[in-house]
């Protein structure tokens, strides 16, 4: 009986380790979106935007995305409010950064500058 409760427990064990955390469920952008992770080196809770239309940043990105990386077709922007405007920030195919400087500033993510100064 032991040594099967002991299978059974090494057998979870593995079959956990092959299950992506929540963290890592989106480990890297997928073709049409602009993935934000909470870390740099894209590390930490990840958040992914697809065009169309704005989406305000989640899972922990909003004022706190640490790195990105992009595989939308066309420019989207970062937006970002301020008490008395908004903010944006191009980000075009293919652009990454591992450490991103805007990291304290998006709000969320649009496929137009919606009215915003370059920033």
């Amino acid at each position: 009986m032991k040594r099967t409760s002991a299978l059974a427990l090494a057998l979870a064990a593995a079959a956990a380790a092959l299950v992506p955390s929540a963290s890592g469920a989106q480990a890297a952008a997928g073709p049409g979106q602009v993935c934000f992770w909470t870390e740099t080196g894209q590390h930490g809770h990840a958040w992914c935007y697809g065009p169309p239309g704005y989406a305000e940043a989640e899972n922990g990105t909003q004022r706190h995305a640490y790195s990105f990386e992009s595989r939308v077709s066309d420019s989207v922007y970062a937006i970002s409010y301020t008490p008395s405007n908004c903010l944006y920030r191009e980000i075009r195919r293919d652009d990454y950064s591992e450490n991103w400087e805007w990291a304290q500033k998006i709000d969320g993510v649009s496929d137009n500058k919606m009215g915003c100064e370059p920033g």
